[in-house]
């Protein structure tokens, strides 16, 4: 007799549930759930004080938030500290890239493989077999995801003479290098200038095909939001207002009033 086997959805690369974030008195996460599918780019929107930020800080284990689960693969991260996150395969950028302006952009690149180099701070200090191939490995493909990216003429540079777009472009490169499967962008965007956020367009589109990534991306640029996400959350001080497709949200009364009138009226 035949068995009957029954096709079940993905497991989704990020499951947010029912998340809930408080400092002292002020609520600043009110029961968040959403999902981010494998292989999507989902968006976070709102404006500030919406709470994208501290979200973003709780998936990426920097906040311990006051309730709820979030499983990164299905594992839950609640209680994981923001420096074991690399190993589940999550990597972040930040709004303000954190770099190293006194040195070259490779070696701020090569700080991304921490995570799966061998043994541990003596062993790197001592430069042991096992960690100068490690070494070798990850400057051959810091090398390559600058070059993948069109930052390969700037690797031997010091970062301090690039500028804040291509820092940005350098952070990317950098989380790239930690082998992740869940990418988080904190407003990739902010500070570039129209062509800066063409290009930005292109290459998050690439990584995501070429390295088989989940990305998240938190965004006030809608034409960036519209031209790359496949479905966005829209926040509304610290609660879920609505999901759906960029187009959605934009058409959205509710998102109209609230965030994006300015923008749309454009």
């Amino acid at each position: 007799m035949g068995t009957t086997t029954e096709h079940q959805a993905p497991q989704p690369a990020l499951s947010v549930r029912d998340l809930s974030l408080h400092f002292g008195g002020i609520t600043v996460l009110d029961g968040v759930s959403f999902d981010a599918p494998q292989g999507g780019i989902l968006g976070l929107v709102g404006p500030n004080g919406a709470g994208k930020t501290s979200l973003f800080n709780c998936i990426s284990g920097h906040y311990q938030p006051s309730s709820g689960s979030i499983l990164v693969e299905g594992t839950e991260t609640v209680r994981v500290p923001a420096w074991r996150m690399a190993k589940l395969g999550l990597a972040r950028t930040f709004q303000h890239p954190a770099l190293r302006l006194d040195a070259s952009v490779l070696e701020n690149v090569m700080l991304g493989a921490h995570s799966w180099m061998p043994g541990g701070p003596v062993s790197w200090a001592l430069r042991l077999p096992p960690t100068r191939r490690r070494e070798r490995e990850a400057r051959a493909t810091a090398l390559q995801l600058l070059e993948q990216t069109g930052l390969g003429w700037a690797a031997a540079m010091p970062a301090d003479e690039l500028s804040h777009g291509l820092h940005k472009g350098v952070e990317l490169c950098r989380a790239l290098l930690s082998r992740p499967r869940l990418l988080l962008l904190d407003e990739p965007a902010a500070g570039l200038s129209h062509g800066e956020v063409e290009q930005l367009i292109g290459t998050v589109r690439a990584v995501r095909r070429d390295f088989d990534l989940t990305v998240v991306v938190v965004e006030h640029h809608m034409g960036l939001i519209s031209a790359l996400t496949d479905r966005v959350v829209v926040l509304d001080h610290g609660a879920k207002l609505m999901e759906g497709t960029a187009a959605q949200a934009q058409s959205d009364p509710r998102v109209v009033e609230a965030y994006l009138g300015k923008e749309v009226a454009r």
